[in-house]
């Protein structure tokens, strides 16, 4: 029989990540998925990391800048981010962002 991981995003807790983001974390032995809520006015943070990332906007709107590019993104929104490219976004609305993000391979630094 395999072994499968079941849960239930609802039941995961949130995580402070500085003022104004939050998320929360959902790891497979391959991938991992990460909901981020952004408020409007939070800085933004420009990082790069070794992962693929596919962005899904959910809820909001905000400006994505990719390796100096910006890519303006609203609910049903997609956009990957190759590994090793810096990027951050910019809410642009006055409702709260809520991506979803998809890392390949997985994120060690997030596992808890």
């Amino acid at each position: 029989m395999i072994e499968v991981n079941q849960n239930n995003f609802n039941d995961i807790e949130w995580e402070d990540v500085r003022e104004g983001v939050r998320r929360k974390i959902y790891t497979g032995e391959g991938a991992t998925m990460g909901l981020n809520e952004l408020q409007p006015g939070h800085e933004p943070k420009p990082h790069a990391h070794p992962y693929e990332q596919i962005v899904y906007i959910l809820q909001g709107e905000g400006d994505f800048n990719v390796d100096g590019e910006v890519y303006h993104l609203t609910p049903g929104g997609l956009l990957v981010i190759p590994k090793d490219v810096t990027h951050f976004i910019t809410v642009t609305g006055t409702e709260p962002v809520l991506n979803l993000d998809i890392f390949t391979p997985k994120r060690l630094d997030y596992i808890r």
